[in-house]
């Protein structure tokens, strides 16, 4: 049941007896769900790692996926060492403001909104596609995709809408299903012995590894990783925060990395390091399906394809949960109207800013459909550059506001965790920005007007932050301190 605070006096906005504060009992496990399944782990092996192998480095492409896990792992030690000291449960731009101040604070909340917002219209989508697709396949009728898409909507909006804990429970069936057919894949490549070639060593060869283009494959490889930062978005439904965040924030990287570095290396081997780079290039959308059927069987690959829908509105759920929760709490600390920063009654849901993030979502899927655009070509590939650039600058952000915070704070004077961790961090995550912005016309379909846009774009949005701290100075005044202001609404 919802634990509910009244709003203190300060707060003339608000009304008594209004909820503002979110309640739950989630451990590790049940956020670990929620946030590899926005990491949507068939979508990445099924999607990515085909274009990964073959505009990337090839056979020596699933090192990427080490690589990028080790410059994550990096940013989690200094952002669940920060946890403890950051009480708001607003995630990237709390943790920003806290240690760069309310300017850089806000700006990144509207980098964050305009992030997750353009993932979770890049699925809607895609999956709104691949449901017609499906459907069709089998026989049912040719509908557009947007009327898929309405329909994935109104579920996730009516799933947003209910307890965190119902979420929870349809990702991690969804979640098991779709890691599970990966997972017997992999068992079957490696025990038929991959290829004629035998089991690839590409993984731990440098000349390999360093082969073909690197940048472009870590570039790739870093976008699987999408959603696992989201673990301290429901500081407030968790269990006991201070241990639960840190360990649901590990555990899903490396649930994440050791998944995404295995499965690919499979598929690599099933084909053979000296063939993957064509069969890849040849048919990046169907490969891995082709690769099930081949070694599990017609069955299988079936099974997968309905799995790679569920796949979807599987990440589409975690995303929206982590979108609702942000304009909640944005809501709460007075940057959007209060109304946003109500919890409901019975469900201790963020129910408003769930319909909010529903009619964003819908909206803006009805302005792409009105313009004709490709769901896939155009849809997903724009909208999900835009959010892997934005992800990165909020991740690099927190590196910096980590070190600042504690260089000033002295609270934690652990070197690991206090400055090396999160400096290492900051410089990995840098190099990677820069990849993106280099290709960033390549993530958005090729197009360096659109490339430019989608620069421009964060870039102000990251700038306006320092005016609206300027034009609202009472919003999100608690951000430059470690503790909240005892005046202050709790969210």
């Amino acid at each position: 049941m919802a634990t509910v605070s009244d709003p203190p006096p300060a707060a003339p906005a608000t009304r008594a007896g209004e909820h503002h504060r979110l309640s739950g009992r989630l451990g590790p496990g049940a956020i670990v769900f929620m946030v590899v399944a926005a990491a949507a782990p068939l979508t990445v092996i099924a999607g990515s790692v085909p274009i990964g192998i073959a505009a990337g480095n090839g056979a020596g492409y699933p090192a990427m996926y080490v690589v990028a896990a080790v410059v994550l792992l990096f940013f989690a030690v200094g952002f669940t060492a920060m946890t403890r000291h950051v009480p708001n449960a607003g995630a990237f731009y709390s943790y920003v403001g806290t240690g760069l101040g309310r300017g850089a604070g806000l700006g990144s909340a509207l980098v964050a909104l305009i992030s997750y917002v353009t993932v979770q219209g890049a699925v809607y989508g895609y999956v709104g596609f691949l449901i017609g697709d499906l459907v069709a396949g089998y026989g049912g009728p040719a509908l557009p995709w947007w009327l898929w898409t309405a329909v994935v909507l109104a579920v996730t909006g009516l799933l947003g809408y209910r307890h965190i804990e119902l979420s929870s429970k349809v990702l991690g069936v969804l979640l098991v299903a779709e890691v599970g057919i990966v997972l017997v894949l992999d068992a079957a490549i490696v025990g038929q012995g991959g290829s004629d070639e035998g089991l690839s060593s590409a993984l731990v060869r440098p000349d390999a590894v360093l082969s073909g283009a690197p940048g472009i494959g870590l570039m790739f490889a870093i976008a699987g990783f999408i959603g696992f930062e989201a673990t301290a978005i429901f500081r407030d439904e968790a269990r006991d925060p201070e241990r639960t965040i840190p360990r649901a924030t590990y555990l899903a990287l490396a649930i994440i990395g050791v998944f995404y570095t295995l499965s690919a290396w499979a598929i690599v081997s099933a084909w053979g390091d000296g063939s993957i780079v064509e069969a890849a290039t040849a048919d990046p959308g169907g490969i891995v399906v082709t690769t099930a059927a081949q070694y599990v069987g017609t069955a299988a690959a079936d099974v997968m394809l309905v799995l790679f829908v569920t796949s979807l509105f599987a990440a589409i759920l975690s995303f929206h949960n982590v979108l609702s929760r942000y304009v909640f709490s944005l809501g709460n600390t007075g940057v959007l109207p209060v109304a946003c920063g109500r919890s409901h009654a019975r469900h201790a849901s963020p129910h408003v800013a769930s319909l909010v993030t529903t009619a964003i979502g819908g909206l803006l899927m009805a302005v792409c459909a009105v313009a004709g655009l490709d769901p896939v070509l155009e849809i997903f590939t724009w909208l999900a550059g835009i959010a892997s650039v934005g992800i990165v600058v909020l991740m690099l952000l927190a590196c910096v506001a980590v070190v600042v915070f504690f260089r000033r704070t002295g609270l934690d004077r652990r070197p690991w965790h206090s400055l090396v961790a999160p400096g290492l961090g900051a410089v990995g995550l840098a190099l990677i920005l820069v990849l993106l912005v280099r290709n960033l016309p390549l993530l958005m379909g090729g197009s360096t007007p659109l490339g430019v846009g989608a620069g421009v774009l964060l870039a102000a949005a990251l700038a306006a932050g320092w005016l609206l701290a300027r034009a609202r100075p009472h919003a999100a005044r608690d951000l430059t301190t470690a503790t909240p202001a005892d005046n202050a609404p709790q969210i």
